[in-house]
């Protein structure tokens, strides 16, 4: 889910996609009075119960709806893919969140400068990870 006011992504590995597992998820992260944008697919119908929402169709070839569009997280996500597939080729259920939070730093910090990120990533260092706790 990408916050339009910040332009940051909040993302969680999950068992599933169904509206169990989901909805909650989104309740939880999303702001009160957020315009919330979203494609077709079925656990995002009851958000309106909640949220301003739009829809783009794109089983409909429709990619924006009037002001509304989800070109922004399509972009966090096809980076992650291309990420996983072409650097990383396979990655682990159990190491999934990690990298999931890797390409989410990066998609938060994409308007930084190499040395401005360098310098926030050590800003929110708080101890120190070794190889043995990594890998456990």
């Amino acid at each position: 889910m990408k916050d339009r006011a910040t332009g940051t992504v909040k993302a969680h590995v999950v068992e599933n996609v169904s509206s169990e597992i989901v909805y909650p998820l989104l309740i939880s992260a999303i702001e009160k009075d957020s315009i919330v944008v979203t494609d077709e697919y079925r656990v995002y119908n009851k958000l309106s119960n909640h949220f301003s929402h739009g829809r783009v169709v794109h089983s409909a070839k429709e990619y924006v709806n009037g002001i509304f569009h989800t070109n922004g997280i399509e972009n966090f996500w096809s980076h992650l893919k291309r990420g996983v597939d072409g650097i990383y080729h396979w990655v682990s259920r159990e190491h999934l969140q990690a990298y999931v939070n890797e390409y989410a730093l990066r998609y938060n910090t994409r308007t930084f400068t190499t040395s401005s990120r360098f310098d926030y990533v050590l800003s929110n260092m708080t101890c120190r990870l070794t190889y043995k706790e990594l890998v456990k």
